[in-house]
């Protein structure tokens, strides 16, 4: 943990990212040493509040942000957009956006990125968390940050032999469509 928190200061007060092996991975999807190097952490639920408009008047329009979240039932998962969120009401498009899984409770899958395939990329809006995709979203945060549903596949492609709106997709990122609770966002941006 001191070699992590010493090799990577941008994670040495992050509640989520405790192993070298998320750090490694998260730059290596990132694939931008100059953001990834002086990215700081601007938000973390347990320290600024579980409300949206809190995480919003912290996080909107700071460009490339990346959001982490950890579930009580210890699933870690987020995305990470080059264009950032603004507040207004709008899916936003950005065709370099990914949403990624970092720990869940299947002990065959190693963390992975999931790239963006369609529709809007991540979704604005005061009165939502962090939301990435459109429609029904591959995953969203209410107002309270608290409960959430995840539709992964929607916007962002699935891994291999899985198919959209199954069990296996809902639960893929969370453990289940929407039976998950969360106990911590943070939120990283220059």
């Amino acid at each position: 943990m001191q070699e992590l928190k010493k090799n990577f200061p941008q994670f040495a007060d992050s509640e989520i990212i405790t192993e070298e092996e998320y750090v490694k991975k998260l730059q290596e999807w990132i694939n931008d040493n100059d953001f990834f190097s002086k990215m700081k952490k601007g938000f973390s639920a347990k320290i600024d509040g579980f409300n949206s408009k809190k995480w919003h008047s912290i996080c909107d329009d700071k460009g490339k942000t990346l959001v982490i979240i950890k579930t009580k039932q210890n699933f870690i998962f987020g995305g990470f957009t080059q264009v950032g969120f603004n507040g207004n009401t709008e899916y936003i498009n950005d065709s370099n956006a990914f949403i990624f899984s970092l720990r869940n409770d299947k002990g065959d899958r190693i963390p992975a990125k999931f790239t963006y395939k369609q529709g809007g990329a991540i979704y604005s809006n005061l009165n939502s968390g962090p939301t990435f995709g459109d429609g029904s979203n591959d995953f969203w945060l209410s107002s309270n940050l608290q409960p959430g549903y995840s539709n992964f596949g929607r916007s962002y492609n699935l891994p291999n032999g899985i198919t959209y709106n199954t069990n296996e997709s809902y639960s893929y990122l969370t453990g289940s469509f929407d039976k998950w609770v969360v106990d911590e966002v943070e939120s990283y941006f220059i």
